[in-house]
């Protein structure tokens, strides 16, 4: 088990601390378990059987639920303190792309706007100049797993901690620090994610409202979707790769930034990375 988490380590690991529906899938499990060599009438196991059917239910829900924290300490918005100041994160998943990412960045320094992009550490390997770039303009870099593999909810603790614990080490070893914060491909996870998390020393990381840029190429409309109640403390999700395309042609997130940054601006409101906003402590 130790070499599963030879990655590189966050200098804010945390213990791990089960959530009520956590112990008491624990609870039922054991129960079961201890049951069997009991003799047990038939009555009792179809009960127990079917609380064990409901439990998994519940917890594939939880899963399929991105700002869920039934399974884990999970960021849906930013602190309270970064609220009062006005603050929103703006983040950035799937890269970096060398057709989209460079572009974003010029937005970005157009408004003097700091963003946090969430990296695939296959990608950020394969070019590792715009990761530095990335971080030479003020930006953070944070872990979306090595891969982004599409059954990346299913994988048990071994998984995890390989996929995660991968681009760790990808990733510090490209901008000379360990990620703080993780976010999981698509949103999706299970029961093991936390505690491989708290042992890297990562935070999950989910959103208050997304664009669904990579489905929806109507600039509009991902618009809509993310300045609909836009507030201090909101954390705001498009991408940078993986982007669906306007009518001409063009990665639709490029149509959409400037118009969202000018809807920030105009609510007051200013754009600053999860480091910026979440204080050292906040695992």
């Amino acid at each position: 088990m130790s070499t599963v988490f030879a990655a590189t380590p966050s200098p804010r690991r945390r213990p791990w601390r089960p959530t009520p529906l956590v112990w008491l899938t624990l609870a039922i499990h054991l129960g079961l378990l201890l049951a069997v060599p009991l003799g047990l009438s038939w009555d009792f196991w179809r009960w127990g059987l079917a609380l064990f059917v409901a439990n998994h239910a519940v917890l594939s829900v939880t899963g399929l639920w991105p700002r869920s924290t039934w399974l884990g300490p999970n960021h849906r918005r930013l602190p309270a303190a970064a609220a009062a100041r006005g603050e929103v994160a703006l983040t950035i998943d799937d890269g970096p792309d060398p057709a989209v990412t460079p572009r974003v960045l010029d937005l970005l320094d157009r408004y003097q706007a700091k963003a946090t992009f969430f990296c695939i550490g296959t990608r950020a390997a394969a070019h590792p100049d715009l990761v530095r770039a990335i971080v030479a303009r003020g930006h953070q870099v944070e872990n979306h797993s090595q891969g982004h593999p599409l059954h990346f909810a299913t994988l048990g603790m071994g998984g995890f901690a390989r996929e995660i614990g991968a681009a760790q080490n990808t990733l510090a070893h490209l901008t000379g620090r360990p990620p703080r914060f993780f976010r999981a491909p698509a949103g999706l996870r299970n029961p093991f994610l936390d505690p491989v998390l708290a042992r890297l020393g990562l935070e999950l990381t989910a959103w208050t409202r997304r664009g669904f840029d990579t489905r929806c190429g109507d600039a509009a409309t991902v618009l809509a979707r993310l300045t609909r109640g836009l507030a201090a403390g909101d954390i705001l999700l498009v991408h940078d790769s993986n982007v669906a395309l306007d009518r001409q042609g063009e990665p639709v997130v490029l149509a959409v930034l400037p118009a969202l940054l000018d809807a920030i601006r105009a609510r007051g409101l200013t754009p600053v990375t999860l480091d910026q906003a979440f204080p050292s402590s906040s695992a």
